[in-house]
C-alpha cells in the first residue's frame, strides 16, 4: 500500500491548503536524493515479493463464507514477533486497505544466486502457516485477488452495515468497518479521495451476460450503464489482492532500463495471472482487477476528467492515479513516448535546472501533477536534506504498473524498480513460479540486452486487452518483433531503421500482434519466445539438481498457462461457478456458491485436493527453507 506515516490525519479541507507546499518540498527532496546518489554504483541484485492475503471465516452449517475483520489483531501478534527478533524472522507483515487483509514479504530480500529460487515457495508456505497458526479452525488465510461477494449484504464477520449518509466511504455497499482500523491512512484516503473528486467514486464493470441475466442486474445499477455491475467505494479496488516484486539495480541507469523494458511485459503478465472475474456477487465480463482499482481511487474532479471547462484545476488528466505508466525513463525509450505527458512547466524547469535530465524530470513532474490525498499534521514541515516524506507522499499514491524507487535516505538500499501488475494466485506454487519467471526475465533482459520497447500507446492498448474475458487464450497483444537487437529488422519502416523520432508508430511493422502463447513460448521462424530465451540463458549456469528441478517446474507451468493447456485462475473460477449445481445462469454468485468455491480453493491451496486443470501435474516444487552458503557459483 506504500507509505504508512504515523500522525494526526488532516481532512481534505485542511490537506488542500498544503498541497502546493507538499509538492514543492517533495520535488526539493527528490532533487537532494538525486544529487547525493545519482553516481551510486555497484549495488548487487536483491529482490523480494509481496503477497496480499484475505482472511476468510467459514460457516459450514449454513454454507456461508465471510471476510474476517481480524487483520489488526493478527498483525499485532505478527509485528510483536518481528520487534522481538528483527533479524530472525522469516517473514514481515504489514497492513493493507481491508480490515480483512494482510501483506506478507520475506524477512530479508533474496540475492543473486539461482539457488534462491529454491526457497521462494518455501517462504511463501511459511507465511501462510505462520498466519494460519493464529486462526480459528473455521478461518483461513487465502491468496485470492477478489472476494466474490465483497459488498453484498452481510459479507463481513462480525456483521457490519454500510452507512451511505455518513462516514469515510459513504458507500451503498462497503461499510467503514471493513477498512483497516489500525492506521489512519486508509480511512483518510477513502474520505479525501471522495471529497477531492466532489462525489463518490464510480466503478462500472460489464456483467457477464448469461442465459437468464437480468438487466439491470439490481436496483443499485447505474441507470446510464444498465448492463454493468456498479460499485461506489475505494474498498472494491484496494480491497483486492495482488502479487508484486521489487528489484534492486546496480545503479540508476540499470534501474531506468529495467523500468522501461519491464513495462511492455506488464499487460502480458496481467493476462497470464488473471484471477478476478467475480465482483459484488456477480460474474463479470472481465478477468482482472486493474480497471476496478483504477476507478476506485480516481480522485480527479469533473474538470480534470474533461467534463467541465478548466476553472479551479490546472490540467485535464486522462488517467486515474492508479493506472499504467505514461512515459519511459531511459534514452532508448524516449522515441516511444508517443502520448502527451502532462506536467507543470515550472516543476519541470526546476528539476532540469538542478541537473536532472529531461526524461527523468518529465517523469517526476508528471507524478507531481497529483495532489496529496493523505497528509498528517506532524509531516508537513520537514528537513528536506534528511527527509523524503513529502516526495513519498506523492510517489506512493501514484499507483502505476511500474514504480521507479530512489534509495531511502541513510540506507544501504540502492535504486529500485517495482513490478506491480500481477494478480495473486491461489497456491504458493503458482505465486513462486510467477515471481521466479519475472526475476529470470530481468536477468535475461540485462544479459542479452533485449529490447522489448513498443510505443506507450500500444502498452495502454494491451492493458485493456489483458483484462478481457479469457484474454490469455483469445486476445492478441502488441509486441516487438525483433527483441534480440536494438537495430530494427530489414523489413521495418525506414524511419525505424534510423531511429527517427518522427517514426509513424501507429503503422510501424516492427510491432506485431501476437498471442500470449507466441510471446511466452515462441513462434517458429518469427519470434524466439520468452521461455526459450530463459532456457538459453540458464544453459551456461552451474545449477544444483534441486534448483534446476524447481526452475524447470516453474517454467513448465508458465508455458502451459500461456499455451492454454491449463487455465488461468479467472477461467477456472468462472467455470466453477457456471458448473455449480445451484447456479441459475443469471450471473449471480449466491452465498452457497461462494462458500463452495472458497472451500474448494482452501483445499487446493493446502494441497488436500489436486486441481490439474489449474496447476497441471504440479502441487509444489522441491523447495527448501534456506540456501546452503557454499552455493556461490550459480550467480544471476
Amino acid at each position: 500500500m506504500g507509505l504508512l506515516s504515523e500522525g494526526t490525519p488532516l481532512s481534505w479541507e485542511e490537506t488542500k491548503k498544503y498541497t502546493q507546499h507538499v509538492r514543492e518540498h517533495g520535488i526539493t527532496q527528490f532533487i537532494n536524493i538525486y544529487k547525493r546518489l545519482r553516481d551510486r554504483q555497484g549495488d548487487v541484485l536483491k529482490w523480494g515479493d509481496e503477497v496480499e492475503y484475505v482472511v476468510v471465516k467459514f460457516f459450514d452449517d449454513g454454507r456461508e463464507a465471510k471476510v474476517c475483520l481480524r487483520a489488526e489483531e493478527l498483525l499485532r501478534i505478527l509485528n510483536e514477533r518481528e520487534h522481538a527478533n528483527p533479524e530472525g524472522v522469516k517473514s514481515l507483515w504489514r497492513p493493507e486497505y481491508g480490515a480483512y487483509m494482510i501483506e506478507g514479504t520475506p524477512g530479508k530480500p533474496y540475492g543473486g544466486l539461482l539457488a534462491h529460487f529454491n526457497v521462494v515457495e518455501a517462504n511463501m508456505r511459511h507465511r501462510r502457516e505462520e498466519v494460519s497458526e493464529l486462526l480459528q479452525p473455521d478461518e483461513a488465510v487465502m491468496s485470492i485477488t477478489s472476494f466474490p461477494r465483497l459488498g453484498c449484504i452481510n459479507f463481513t464477520h462480525p456483521p457490519t452495515k454500510p452507512t451511505p449518509d455518513r462516514g469515510a466511504t459513504r458507500s451503498l455497499f462497503f461499510p467503514d468497518e471493513a477498512v483497516f482500523p489500525g492506521h489512519p491512512r486508509f480511512l483518510t484516503l477513502s474520505r479525501n479521495i471522495r471529497e477531492r473528486r466532489g462525489e463518490k467514486v464510480s466503478i462500472n464493470i460489464p456483467v457477464y451476460k448469461d442465459k437468464y441475466t437480468e438487466i439491470p442486474v439490481d436496483s443499485y445499477s447505474n441507470p446510464t450503464m444498465p448492463d454493468h455491475v456498479y460499485m461506489d467505494a475505494m474498498g472494491f479496488g484496494m480491497g483486492c489482492c495482488c502479487l508484486q516484486l521489487t528489484f534492486q539495480a546496480c545503479n540508476i541507469s540499470e534501474a531506468r532500463t529495467l523500468y522501461d523494458q519491464l513495462t511492455p511485459l506488464c499487460p502480458i503478465m496481467l493476462a497470464l495471472t488473471a484471477a478476478s472475474p467475480l465482483h459484488r456477487g456477480f460474474i463479470t465480463d472481465v478477468d482482472c482487477r486493474w480497471n476496478i482499482i483504477s476507478a476506485s481511487v480516481d480522485c480527479r474532479t469533473e474538470e480534470e476528467r474533461g467534463l467541465k471547462p478548466l476553472k479551479n484545476n490546472k490540467f485535464v488528466i486522462k488517467k486515474s492515479r492508479y493506472d499504467s505508466i505514461d512515459c519511459y525513463l531511459s534514452p532508448q525509450g524516449e522515441k516511444y513516448n508517443d502520448i502527451p505527458v502532462i506536467y507543470d512547466k515550472a516543476d519541470y524547469k526546476r528539476l532540469v535546472d538542478n541537473g536532472i535530465d529531461p526524461l527523468l524530470a518529465q517523469h517526476i513532474a508528471h507524478l507531481f501533477i497529483r495532489d496529496s490525498v493523505s497528509l498528517f499534521s506532524e509531516k508537513i514541515y520537514l528537513n528536506d536534506e534528511e527527509d523524503t516524506e513529502s516526495f513519498e507522499n506523492i510517489q506512493s499514491t501514484n499507483w502505476q504498473t511500474m514504480r521507479f524507487k530512489p534509495p531511502p535516505p541513510h540506507s544501504t538500499i540502492g535504486w529500485r524498480v517495482e513490478f506491480r501488475p500481477c494478480e495473486v494466485q491461489i497456491t504458493d506454487f503458482e505465486n513462486a513460479a510467477i515471481v521466479c519467471f519475472i526475476v529470470l526475465m530481468t536477468r535475461v533482459i540485462l544479459s542479452y540486452q533485449l529490447d522489448f520497447l513498443i510505443p506507450i500507446s500500444k502498452v495502454d492498448e494491451n492493458m485493456q486487452r489483458a483484462q478481457k474475458r479469457n484474454a490469455a487464450k483469445e486476445e492478441k497483444f502488441w509486441f516487438r518483433k525483433d527483441i534480440t537487437t536494438q537495430v530494427s529488422p530489414p523489413e521495418a519502416n525506414e524511419c525505424c531503421k534510423t531511429g527517427s523520432i518522427n517514426c509513424d508508430m501507429k503503422n510501424c511493422d516492427m510491432f506485431v500482434e501476437m498471442t500470449l502463447n507466441e510471446i511466452i513460448n515462441g513462434k517458429e521462424g518469427e519470434f524466439p519466445g520468452l521461455i526459450p530465451l530463459i532456457k538459453s540463458y540458464l544453459t551456461g549456469m552451474d545449477v544444483d539438481a534441486d534448483t534446476h528441478c524447481t526452475i524447470q517446474q516453474y517454467l513448465q507451468f508458465i508455458q502451459k498457462r500461456a499455451s492454454g493447456e491449463i487455465l488461468t485462475t479467472a477461467s477456472w473460477i468462472r467455470n466453477f461457478v457456471r458448473e455449480h449445481p445451484e447456479y441459475k445462469f443469471d450471473s449471480k454468485v449466491t452465498e452457497h456458491i461462494n462458500y463452495d468455491l472458497l472451500n474448494r480453493i482452501r483445499l487446493i491451496q493446502t494441497g488436500k485436493i489436486s486441481c490439474p486443470e489449474l496447476l497441471g501435474d504440479n502441487t509444489k516444487s522441491k523447495t527448501k527453507d534456506s540456501v546452503p552458503t557454499a552455493l556461490t557459483n550459480d550467480c544471476l
